[in-house]
């Protein structure tokens, strides 16, 4: 098992900055990739961003490439979202998410708002 607590979350203005954390603990060895999604009000989550934890190749969804930059740091094994540039539209839910595979995302934490406002 694989638990994730994310921290960071906040209010700030558009135009601004936030930097997310995930701490990732038990059998954080399994762990191949991990990923940042997110949901607002009434809309289903979508992916924001990944990184391989091995090899920290990375991929981000068109709306946020350019102003969001996801890494992570194995020793600390914590994965960071680095907010940059922020719009309304980017107000939600943020979850940290961990997968043992390529395929699909196993373990999920439980989330940190993020409120962009105008």
């Amino acid at each position: 098992q694989v638990q994730l607590v994310e921290s960071g979350g906040g209010m700030v203005q558009a135009g601004g900055s936030l930097r997310l954390s995930c701490a990732a603990s038990g059998r954080t060895i399994s762990i191949y990739r991990m990923g940042w999604f997110r949901q607002a009000p009434g809309k289903e989550r979508e992916f924001v961003a990944s990184i391989t934890w091995s090899g920290g190749n990375t991929n981000y969804a068109d709306s946020v490439k350019g102003r969001f930059t996801i890494s992570r740091d194995n020793a600390k094994n914590t994965v960071y979202l680095q907010m940059n540039s922020l719009k309304p539209e980017d107000t939600a839910v943020y979850y940290c998410a961990a997968g043992v595979s390529a395929i699909s995302y196993h373990y999920w934490g439980q989330g940190t708002q993020v409120t962009v406002s105008s």
